[in-house]
């Protein structure tokens, strides 16, 4: 499991970036791409490095397993874009 600091540490790191960039851009999608990334870090889910073969396009890790990257294509794709 990724540890609690690490985990907080990338995501103000995400969020930092998001707000930057929000002053030049839309800041309504910037919202909703940080509310689902607050949304994502409330899930239990297990690092796991493991490389997987994903079906694309809406291909995923089981919801339990990841790493950080993952929490950023999930928080995506939860707004509609499957990166």
């Amino acid at each position: 499991m990724i540890k609690a600091g690490l985990k907080i540490t990338v995501l103000n790191l995400f969020l930092s970036i998001l707000t930057i960039n929000s002053v030049h851009s839309q800041p309504s999608f910037y919202e909703k791409l940080a509310h689902s990334s607050l949304t994502l870090t409330k899930q239990k889910v297990k690092y796991d490095p493991t490389c997987f073969t994903l079906k694309y396009p809406n291909g995923d890790l089981p919801s339990d397993k990841g790493v950080c990257t993952d929490v950023v294509i999930r928080a995506y794709r939860k707004l509609g874009i499957d990166l």
